[in-house]
């Protein structure tokens, strides 16, 4: 039973992380004042894996007590944006231009990691 629920937070890690460095990637592929190099983008999954479970938690444990579908969404792209801020201000050769091109960034980022979650449950599913 425990090493169950050990492979299962794995998988949620892995898809997680798996799904920010796809979205950072696609992020400095299409959006051309989105720039980052190669160890720019591994440190800039990490920072921004542990900044974002920080501001989700702060969100939905301190602000709102019972979210909704739609609060949640809502919150999911507030954090994905906040932590998109925050990496970019820590993570030094990643270097992100407008207000347009966070956005953007944000919505790709939203979808490759709700991607790889989906992707994740479903292996933790599939395993049961």
């Amino acid at each position: 039973m425990f090493l169950a629920m050990v492979a299962r937070m794995g998988i949620r890690l892995l898809a997680s992380l798996v799904g920010i460095a796809a979205g950072l990637i696609l992020s400095v592929a299409l959006l051309s004042d989105f720039s980052a190099t190669s160890k720019a983008i591994v440190v800039a999954t990490i920072v921004f894996w542990i900044v974002h479970l920080i501001v989700n938690f702060i969100a939905l444990k301190m602000l709102i007590r019972n979210p909704s579908i739609a609060m949640a969404g809502l919150l999911a792209l507030a954090s994905t944006i906040v932590s998109l801020i925050i990496v970019n201000l820590i993570v030094s050769d990643l270097e992100i231009r407008g207000i347009t091109t966070y956005v953007l960034a944000t919505l790709i980022i939203w979808i490759t990691t709700a991607a790889a979650d989906m992707v994740g449950t479903s292996k933790i599913r599939d395993r049961r």
